[in-house]
């Protein structure tokens, strides 16, 4: 079993670097499906172990490779955990990874950089399976760390514009701040606990008496989950991803980056259960973050932007879940969301593709009969985010509500807004983009064409699996066992809530599925019937269009009261404080220095009579000078 999560591990790093090294000495097509094939291996090995550990009594291994770190009593081994949790974050990863990875083939095929965007996609699945398979925490942080340097990399992949790295930047630089507060929380952890080990750590929380201290090493991990996340405040990083390719949005929002937060808090759900007050301010930053986003979403018209909004809401909800203790829900969602969030991104990446690098839904339109596979896959995806019964995100969102409800009906109320909020604007993006005439000039619409079927093949897997999927979790209401939850329960524990009455459980499903289809209808009249077509134009807006067009101006109050004030401050410290102080002190030294130099350098002339002389008047003054002393 070591040896194969080690396999698991090492393949796409052996990707990355015979990729790196080979990129310029290879064809397009080795390269591609060599960097496939290390995830594609990595994906069986994963299925293999998740057999064996469903098979095995013994639900957690945690395998020591060799005492990393020794410092007093502090002992920190290179180690790697398995358990139902991490092998589940282990397939997403390798199996949505290896769709990616298959469809970029097609995606970037033309692209002057192949071979260097897959070294970065390898080595991207490579410290994300690290981030879900540590033993201990900084290992877990080495991956985390990880995945922020490689979305760096692959949002400025195309660097030779200004804009995709000042987005590069923006999530690197954001990350930071997260990572901070779970540097923070390592701190603490290691202070009062003595190790970063999980198997050791977790036994220790449980035993441990103050709860103001848990508390504060929750903030602090839950800040770390809040920038990886894209919660707010540190969300606006996310949408501005987009700059990098589109295959590159699918692995950050789908099968990597962003599940990391909700995945890190799931993972110390032993700390969280016992820390409430820091799981009700969970629960209140997920549905905020929610709704927030999903209003901004409704109007866009970059097609990826939409998309990143609502993969910000989706988290929300999942933040919301963790908030109420429903782990497994939690990570029930995540793994639908994989499926639909991947198959939206890839979609809307054939659009791109077929449309010649068109964003703005504004110029689509009537796509349906010209890119029907495409169409097809994207309805498929926006059916299951709407959770519309018998798609995947019908049943993982169902649960969600369902637990909410359970935990104070309020935050349901919020969470079917939200809900509801992401089923209009995707149909929004369905009917402006495939509905209607086409809005481009003639000469556009000629060179449209379907995805080529390398594409089009990783759409139809994650097509069904978004139809499918959710069948791994149907609860008992709906005559299912929720094996999804039950394999999850040796980690996370079994959901912790007031049992809701059967009527009213089937009537909040009914609630939401004829909610979504409500607003699908509204969507339809407004885009389909009336042909609405929205205005990028900001001076035609009413002030509240206006306000959510620009996303609530919050990257500009950020610039105001944060970016700004920090330049103020480097310009005054660099003009006054770095020239006037620091550099005179410096640069007054080596003047003196200097100066020294200059004067005793004039008394070296190499002149033996003058040395002579020199030695007579300095015992003369001696002599003078102790005359006055003592006299």
């Amino acid at each position: 079993m070591e040896s194969i999560l080690s396999m698991i591990i090492l393949l796409p790093l052996l990707g990355f670097v015979f990729t790196g090294l080979l990129r310029n000495k290879l064809s397009k097509n080795i390269l591609g499906i060599f960097s496939s094939g290390t995830i594609l291996i990595a994906f069986g090995l994963a299925v293999k172990l998740f057999f064996t550990l469903t098979g095995s009594v013994q639900k957690s291994f945690n395998h020591t490779y060799f005492d990393w770190i020794k410092a007093g009593d502090i002992v920190i081994p290179f180690n790697i955990q398995l358990d139902p949790l991490s092998i589940l974050m282990t397939l997403i990863i390798t199996g949505i990874g290896f769709l990616i990875h298959i469809y970029s083939i097609g995606y970037m095929h033309e692209d002057e950089g192949f071979g260097r965007f897959f070294a970065y996609l390898n080595l991207f699945i490579f410290f994300m399976l690290l981030l879900v398979l540590g033993g201990n925490l900084l290992i877990t942080f080495i991956g985390w760390e990880g995945v922020g340097l490689c979305s760096f990399l692959l949002i400025g992949f195309w660097f030779k514009t200004p804009e995709y790295n000042a987005a590069a930047a923006k999530a690197f630089i954001m990350n930071r701040i997260g990572d901070l507060g779970l540097l923070a929380g390592m701190f603490l952890i290691l202070f009062h606990f003595g190790t970063l080990n999980y198997p050791e750590l977790f036994v220790k929380i449980q035993a441990f008496q103050n709860i103001d201290i848990l508390s504060l090493i929750a903030l602090f991990l839950f800040i770390g989950a809040i920038g990886k996340s894209a919660q707010l405040p540190l969300y606006t990083w996310l949408p501005d991803a987009m700059a990098g390719p589109t295959p590159v949005s699918a692995l950050i929002h789908a099968a990597t980056m962003v599940t990391a937060g909700v995945f890190l808090i799931a993972r110390f759900n032993v700390l969280y259960n016992l820390t409430p007050m820091v799981q009700h301010l969970i629960c209140y930053v997920g549905i905020i973050t929610s709704i927030f986003a999903g209003i901004i979403g409704l109007k866009q018209t970059d097609i990826k932007k939409v998309l990143a909004y609502s993969t910000v809401s989706q988290l929300g909800l999942m933040f919301l879940a963790i908030g109420t203790g429903a782990y497994g829900v939690a990570m029930f969602h995540i793994t639908t969301h994989a499926f639909f969030k991947a198959l939206l991104f890839l979609t809307s990446g054939s659009v791109i593709h077929g449309m010649h690098g068109e964003q703005n839904m504004i110029k689509m339109g009537g796509l349906r009969k010209l890119m029907p596979i495409t169409w097809a896959s994207m309805l498929i995806g926006s059916l299951a985010i709407s959770g519309i019964p018998p798609f995947a995100g019908f049943f993982s969102k169902d649960q969600i509500l369902a637990v909410v409800y359970a935990h104070n009906p309020v935050l349901f109320a919020l969470a079917f807004v939200a809900s509801m909020i992401t089923t209009f604007y995707m149909f929004r993006l369905m009917f402006l983009t495939f509905s209607n005439a086409f809005r481009s000039d003639e000469g556009v619409k000629s060179k449209v064409h379907e995805s080529p079927l390398i594409m089009t093949v990783p759409l139809g897997v994650l097509a069904i699996l978004s139809i499918i999927g959710g069948f791994m979790g149907v609860p008992a209401i709906l005559g299912g066992n929720n094996n999804f939850m039950h394999f999850l329960a040796p980690v996370v524990g079994e959901m912790h809530h007031p049992e809701i009455p059967h009527n009213i459980e089937m009537m909040l499903m009914g609630v939401a599925v004829l909610g979504a289809c409500f607003f699908i209808g509204l969507s339809f009249y407004i885009y389909r019937i009336n042909k609405l077509i929205p205005s990028d134009d900001t001076k035609s807006m009413n002030p509240i269009a206006k306000l959510v067009y620009n996303k609530f101006y919050l990257d500009e109050i950020y610039n105001v009261i944060i970016i700004k004030p920090i330049k103020t401050a480097s310009y005054v410290f660099y003009e006054f404080i770095e020239k006037y102080v620091i550099d005179f002190a410096v640069n007054g030294v080596a003047k003196i220095v200097n100066l020294s130099g200059v004067m005793i350098r004039i008394l070296q002339s190499g002149s033996l009579s003058a040395y002579l002389f020199i030695m007579v008047f300095g015992i003369l003054v001696f002599l003078v000078l102790q005359g006055f002393v003592f006299n």
